[in-house]
């Protein structure tokens, strides 16, 4: 992790707890409440591949409100709950040590940012309600670009802003095929492993695997 001038972080499930939003909800949703929101986020993620392979782009919040649509029929949860979802999917909860841990990254000096399938509202939105808005010089979105991860056109935006060679990017996901992505565009990609999960065979194995965000530190 040597020459590394900018640290990039995915979003959601790597910075802020994508299953916060049904978490709130378990006192009305029951013990169904963590299937239902695996099941939420693994259809948006399929729906955001799916749309760039079919050319049908919609942004992030409007796959997001689909794949609920989705999600809560399948898991016969109460429509009129939609709207308290999607609201708390707005506001996304950050793993516990983020915060300290951007702050220390802060000091040292990097660059930091985020590269997100997310709207550039969305984003906004969503480090300014946990307080994290002046900790990042950028929030690349893919509307940039129109087209989702993993293609390397969203990888380009932070080289292009930046003026730096792929290498010195460090690049940190929670998503395996996020870090496969960046990995195999150049970055130097960390894996995010927060479940013990295994990795997919995807022509890249991250160099450096950590357990949570403030393990970081001890990397760079």
């Amino acid at each position: 992790m040597k020459n590394i001038k900018a640290i990039i972080f995915d979003a959601y499930g790597t910075l802020f707890d994508v299953n916060s939003a049904a978490e709130k909800c378990k006192d009305k949703i029951g013990d169904k409440w963590e299937p239902f929101a695996n099941f939420w986020r693994t259809t948006q993620l399929e729906y955001t591949w799916l749309r760039t392979l079919m050319k049908r782009h919609k942004d992030f919040w409007q796959i997001t409100e689909d794949s609920l649509d989705k999600s809560m029929k399948a898991f016969n949860i109460d429509p009129e709950m939609k709207d308290e979802l999607l609201n708390l999917y707005k506001v996304l909860s950050p793993f516990q040590e983020v915060p300290e841990t951007l702050k220390i990254l802060k000091k040292k000096n990097f660059k930091l940012a985020i590269l997100s399938n997310g709207t550039p509202s969305l984003l906004n939105r969503l480090v300014k309600s946990s307080n994290l808005d002046n900790l990042f010089d950028d929030l690349f979105s893919i509307e940039e670009v129109g087209i989702y991860k993993p293609d390397s056109k969203v990888y380009d935006l932070p080289i292009k802003k930046y003026k730096i060679e792929k290498s010195q990017i460090a690049f940190l996901s929670a998503n395996t095929w996020d870090v496969s992505g960046g990995g195999n565009y150049g970055y130097q990609a960390i894996w995010v492993n927060r479940n013990n999960n295994i990795f997919d065979n995807l022509d890249y194995k991250p160099i450096n695997q950590i357990k949570n965000l403030s393990e970081l530190i001890n990397l760079i």
